[in-house]
């Protein structure tokens, strides 16, 4: 693994169930992550994920491509556009630093409006290291195998979970 390395996209669904599961998981109450009706009288279209909904499925798209032992060491995000129920937001990595066991991912999630997340996540790959991993690389399709997300013969991979 070498900066420049691209990551294999994960296309995640925008659902309504997402939004609001996503919110209750992280005990945030406000409205505009579950009332429709409310999102609309505070200016909203509609709905729109919340930031601690964002920031597990960028540690989790981290995480499915490093593998299991992957440890999350840092995670800084921003938030742009909203992702609202019926979009896609596609999440794309590339490495941009690696240092032993080490490596610094810059993350962007992209929506039917622009840039939904931008940031950057640094992950330890403990073993052998970010020598081998599974789905990354310049077009890398991984090993069947070699993760939750990974289904052999398909980039980009949809989000199940």
């Amino acid at each position: 693994m070498r900066p420049g390395d691209v990551l294999d996209p994960l296309v995640v669904p925008v659902t309504r169930t997402l939004i609001v599961a996503g919110a209750i998981a992280a005990r945030d109450y406000q409205d505009v992550h579950h009332d429709a009706e409310r999102a609309r009288e505070k200016g909203s279209p509609d709905i729109f994920m919340n930031i601690l909904t964002t920031n597990g499925l960028v540690g989790r798209y981290i995480t499915d491509r490093f593998g299991p032992r992957a440890v999350l060491r840092a995670v800084s995000i921003r938030l742009g556009a909203p992702n609202y129920p019926g979009d896609t937001m596609t999440l794309t990595g590339t490495v941009t630093d690696v240092d032993g066991a080490t490596v610094r991912v810059r993350v962007v999630g992209t929506n039917g409006l622009g840039h939904h997340v931008t940031g950057t996540v640094t992950v330890d790959v403990p073993g052998d290291g970010p020598t081998d991993v599974p789905g990354a690389g310049a077009g890398a399709a991984g090993a069947p195998g070699d993760g939750p997300a990974d289904v052999p013969g398909s980039a980009p991979r949809e989000a199940s979970r």
